[in-house]
């Protein structure tokens, strides 16, 4: 999924890590013009030397090429000039767990959390631990209803809707997932969460009711469509599962997981 900046506070903070599920898409491939980028940041660098702005574009631009263990060493030379910085530790968070090092990713936002309790870490925290189905997930949203339930209420209920269905139990998911729909019609990533849910139960009609709605609110969600054609494969209606990848891949041209149900659908249909 593409991103115009980095998003390290902030419910963005959230939409990174719920976007990693377990068919998740991969990495762009490194081009010529990223490589431009990333030299003109330099240059840029080597005029303004104290620029945590251009810092930051280049940790991003590294990120973008797939180079993390780059944007993470730069990062730790900002931290290494101001510790304290809940900010400088977030940004090390999403760098560790975009490069699949999770435990790494849970210290630096404990870190962050012990400096700014910022309710925003603490989504992204919570949100980690039910990917890796930690019960502190559960203890995390409790807190986050308790402390300001009209603002955290949404992401708390999305949390433990996210760990039910990574611990295989769709109807407990599907309950907490409707109490964060309930809040936020809007939330893209409860949509999904609760088609996938649907899915794993077989209710592949209602998996699609679910989606076609959130596809109708943003239209260019990808990850909608992409769960689309995973259900219509299942009823075996294949012009719609092959229509419903094109449009994933309309909206994300490098939705790794798209691209490949897409060509081996095709594939058969030029077999049969």
């Amino acid at each position: 999924m593409t991103v115009s900046k980095l998003f390290f506070i902030s419910l963005a903070s959230i939409l990174l890590f719920a976007s990693c599920n377990p068919e998740d898409k991969t990495s762009n491939p490194q081009t010529a013009s990223d490589q431009n980028t990333v030299q003109n940041i330099k240059n840029e660098i080597n005029q303004y030397p104290d620029s945590l702005m251009l810092k930051e574009n280049l940790i991003e631009a590294y990120r973008n090429e797939g180079f993390y263990d780059s944007a993470i060493s730069i990062a730790d030379e900002e931290i290494k000039k101001d510790s304290g910085s809940a900010y400088l530790w977030n940004i090390k968070a999403t760098l560790y767990f975009e490069n699949n090092d999770t435990l790494q990713a849970i210290n630096s936002l404990k870190k962050a959390i012990d400096i700014y309790p910022l309710p925003e870490y603490l989504v992204a925290l919570g949100t980690v631990y039910a990917e890796i189905k930690n019960q502190k997930s559960l203890y995390i949203a409790d807190e986050l209803l308790q402390s300001n339930r009209s603002k955290s209420g949404k992401d708390a209920f999305f949390i433990k809707g996210l760990y039910y269905n990574y611990i295989n139990e769709p109807q407990m998911a599907i309950t907490y997932l409707d109490s964060c729909l309930n809040m936020d019609f809007t939330y893209m990533y409860a949509y999904r969460e609760k088609g996938i849910a649907l899915f794993t139960e077989k209710k592949y009609q209602d998996a699609l009711k679910v989606l076609r709605r959130a596809v109708t609110i943003q239209n260019n969600f990808d990850e909608g469509y992409y769960w689309m054609g995973k259900c219509y494969e299942k009823l075996n209606d294949t012009s719609s599962a092959i229509q419903s990848y094109q449009n994933a891949l309309l909206y994300d041209k490098n939705y790794i997981e798209a691209r490949n149900a897409l060509k081996r659908l095709q594939k058969n249909n030029n077999t049969n």
